[in-house]
């Protein structure tokens, strides 16, 4: 088998699967797409994502199939493609790995190779396909005990060829990190955004990047999240269990402080070590290109709503000659402004605030 694959297949044009057509058709790759929907299929064809047919056997085989059907599909690509790797790319490992065991051949299991890119948006299907959405971003191989080392070779070249940061580690280890790291968060921002459904539509109109923040990943696809949350309920339920006791001590010691119960003392206490704990842990998260947290400086520049005012703003940091570290914006309410937040490392910040001030802009911390 080429440690270099030139041809690929791609089953499932959602998201991912067109993402994953429209990467390596632009690194020269061919590209073969196949979907239950004609539709979805000619989508992502029109879109660029690859082509339709099968004018040869394809050397990869990327399975984007829903958790709950990803096995079986796997098993049917082994059959039908006797000399090409399989790989999934659900966010469930363990499980489709042990029912993709009891499904093939020893021989079939040799070409079979789990993997996950860890990237997404919250919009779906082919439409919402991105040549970049893998750029920088982590995707992991989880090799089987019985893959072939060149299976392994050639799924690791694919992925690194979308640009993603290719890592490596069993399926067990992945499900436990992404039920931290992915699902876990998928959770708690549907349980904040459910409860917004009720409040008033001027406490709503309060809303600020706070709970924009918390509850963004909140409009992701249920049906797909109850299939990957059932796949890996193994590794979700003791890390929900632990939120589930922390979130009831921290409940006890506001009902005290609302009480102004006697027992209330040390209640305070408990609350800011759960903030002080989420510091600690938000410290962890690595920092751009998977380097050391930093720590940024911020600046927020009023824009007003209106053609060319973003152009404007970069172009006037692009003078200053700094780096832009991050970037957020949130529109204003009752007027027609965006609150941009500009991140820079520190040292620069200053300079960076006597530039846009030079260039007419008001500053705020």
């Amino acid at each position: 088998m080429s440690a270099e694959p030139t041809t690929v297949r791609v089953v499932g044009t959602g998201l991912i699967g067109s993402s994953i057509g429209l990467a390596l058709s632009g690194k020269g790759i061919r590209v073969s797409l196949s979907d239950p929907s004609p539709t979805a299929q000619a989508l992502a064809r029109d879109l660029g994502a690859g082509s339709i047919g099968e004018a040869e056997e394809p050397a990869v085989v990327f399975v984007a199939a829903p958790p709950d059907v990803a096995a079986e599909v796997v098993a049917a690509e082994l059959r039908r493609w006797p000399a090409a790797v399989v790989t999934d790319v659900a966010s469930v490992k363990q499980q489709i790995a042990d029912d993709v065991r009891g499904l093939v051949t020893p021989d079939q299991l040799r070409r079979y190779v789990g993997s996950h890119p860890m990237a997404g948006r919250e919009r779906s299907g082919a439409v919402a396909a991105q040549v970049d959405l893998f750029e920088g971003r982590t995707w992991v191989v989880c090799p089987q005990p019985e893959s072939d080392v060149a299976a392994v070779d050639a799924v690791q070249d694919l992925a690194a060829r979308t640009g993603a940061a290719v890592v490596t580690m069993p399926a067990d280890e992945h499900d436990a990190a992404v039920a931290v790291v992915s699902h876990l968060p998928q959770v708690a921002a549907s349980l904040v955004a459910a409860q917004l459904r009720e409040v008033p539509d001027d406490a709503i109109a309060l809303a600020g990047p706070g709970i924009r923040d918390v509850t963004r990943i909140a409009a992701s696809d249920p049906m797909l999240w109850t299939q990957i949350l059932a796949g890996n309920a193994t590794a979700v339920a003791p890390v929900l269990r632990r939120v589930g006791e922390q979130l009831a001590a921290v409940l006890d010691s506001i009902e005290a402080l609302a009480g102004a119960d006697t027992s209330a003392d040390g209640s305070r206490g408990a609350v800011a070590h759960l903030i002080a704990e989420g510091q600690l842990g938000h410290a962890r998260i690595p920092g751009k290109h998977g380097a050391a947290p930093a720590t940024y400086a911020t600046l927020v520049v009023p824009i007003p709503d209106e053609p060319g005012a973003f152009a404007r703003l970069f172009n006037d940091v692009g003078d200053a000659g700094i780096n832009l570290e991050d970037l957020r914006m949130e529109h204003g309410v009752g007027a027609p402004v965006g609150l941009v937040e500009l991140s820079v490392l520190p040292g620069v910040v200053e300079r960076l605030r006597d530039v846009l001030e030079h260039k007419g802009w008001s500053v705020h911390e």
